[in-house]
């Protein structure tokens, strides 16, 4: 008998299987057809309003598609607010428009209790949030207290009024322009509000041909577009467009490392007094899976990234004292990372 009995043997690990990067597809066929269709729908409607600014037409439907929202600068009349009605329109739901002022309260927005005098009690007036599509028009003309008003509903997709909370509709979709922040009488967005935007767009002027374009089509594109021309793209189209982003569309590893690199890289950077977020890298996914299904591609490349990367991570950086264009240093953050990923494979 001995006088140390054995050890137990240490049992061997069970290997982990580790989960498979592209999700077998839940969508019929047909869904599928109609979700690659819905950008073609838009498109021919935004045809019919707007002339030129294909990189905004292009960002309305991608933000659309990947269920964020967007933020709109430019200068008064260079049709921002023609632009995010035509796309509101473009889709069977309820649109809803608030033109922002100082004066505009949350309550305006959320809406609030009302008593009834007949049935002797109170009552919910929902405000304009409660819509699928809400334009805040010029928004930030509206006092600080209005501007987070919108944080809750936009970050969770609910409202609370007078200690009640309200859910917002699965489609719920946020559309704001504001006017540059030297213009009098802008308050400026706080940094938690501008980070609840997935894009904020810069437009810029036109060039000739397009103004010209502009003028000569003039009385024309004042007429209503008819309604058997370009059917509305309806809520599941839409729905379906974003089921197939999440179980359609390839995004390869090398895509992850990518923008991994990239944060690293304005993190680092003299230019840059404070990066992005992960929270950043997590939104800037489905936004590139959205941008390759409406180019017809089921898997992501880097050109995707070079296109987004300026408008998903704009508005998310403070540029160092001194630096005053951050479109220029986030396409210098990107390209050593755009150069590795060149030589990975990114088709499924």
């Amino acid at each position: 008998m001995a006088l140390f009995p054995p050890k137990n043997p240490v049992p061997t690990p069970t290997p982990v299987p580790m989960p498979a990067v592209t999700k077998p597809s839940t969508l019929p066929p047909e869904d599928i057809n109609r979700a690659k269709q819905l950008g073609t729908c838009i498109r021919a409607r935004f045809a019919q309003t707007l002339v030129g600014q294909d990189n905004l037409r292009e960002s309305l439907i991608t933000t659309l598609v990947a269920g964020g929202h967007i933020l709109i600068e430019s200068v008064p009349g260079l049709a921002k607010t023609t632009a995010a009605q035509t796309l509101a329109t473009s889709v069977s739901g309820s649109f809803k428009r608030v033109q922002c002022t100082p004066d505009l309260m949350p309550s305006d927005l959320v809406g609030t209790q009302v008593f009834d005098f007949a049935t002797q009690k109170f009552s919910t007036q929902i405000g304009p949030i409660h819509a699928n599509f809400v334009l805040l028009d010029e928004i930030n003309r509206s006092n600080a207290k209005t501007q987070s008003a919108m944080l809750e509903a936009m970050a969770e997709k609910q409202v609370s009024a007078d200690n009640i909370s309200h859910p917002l509709d699965e489609l719920f979709f946020v559309i704001a322009t504001q006017n540059p922040r030297d213009q009098v009488g802008t308050y400026p967005l706080p940094v938690a509000q501008l980070d609840r935007f997935l894009f904020k767009i810069v437009m810029e002027h036109i060039d000739r041909e397009a103004e010209l374009d502009v003028l000569r089509s003039y009385k024309e594109r004042r007429k209503p577009p008819a309604n058997d021309a370009f059917p509305a793209v309806t809520r599941s189209q839409v729905m379906a467009a974003r089921a197939a982003v999440d179980e359609q569309i390839h995004l390869a590893p090398a895509i992850q490392d990518c923008l991994v690199d990239i944060a690293q890289a304005l993190r680092s950077s003299p230019q840059v007094a404070q990066g992005i977020s992960t929270r950043s890298l997590v939104l800037m996914m489905p936004a590139l899976q959205a941008a390759a299904l409406l180019r017809d591609r089921g898997y992501v490349v880097g050109e995707d990234i070079e296109w987004l990367a300026p408008h998903v991570f704009g508005h998310r950086i403070e540029l160092a004292p001194g630096v005053e264009n951050a479109r220029k240093v986030i396409k210098e953050c990107c390209k050593p990372a755009l150069e590795k990923l060149s030589r990975a494979t990114l088709r499924p």
